[in-house]
């Protein structure tokens, strides 16, 4: 008796800690899928405005012919 309250209280402490883990695990992975999305806003910024700069020379011999 004494040897099976002892199992299921040490089974007990391990699901807690299964628990814990998880919901550790999908905070990490929610702050990572923030963070991906971020990044990949900022590259698409990025990528615009080098696509801006590359008109804008492009179009400077034009304007310095004028």
């Amino acid at each position: 008796m004494y040897r099976a309250s002892i199992i299921a209280l040490t089974a007990f402490m391990l699901m807690g800690c299964g628990a814990e883990t998880a919901t550790t695990a999908a905070t990490v992975g929610a702050a990572k899928k923030l963070e991906i999305e971020q990044g990949r806003k900022t590259m698409e910024q990025v990528q615009q405005k080098v696509g801006e700069s590359m008109q804008q020379m492009q179009q400077a011999p034009a304007r310095a012919a004028d």
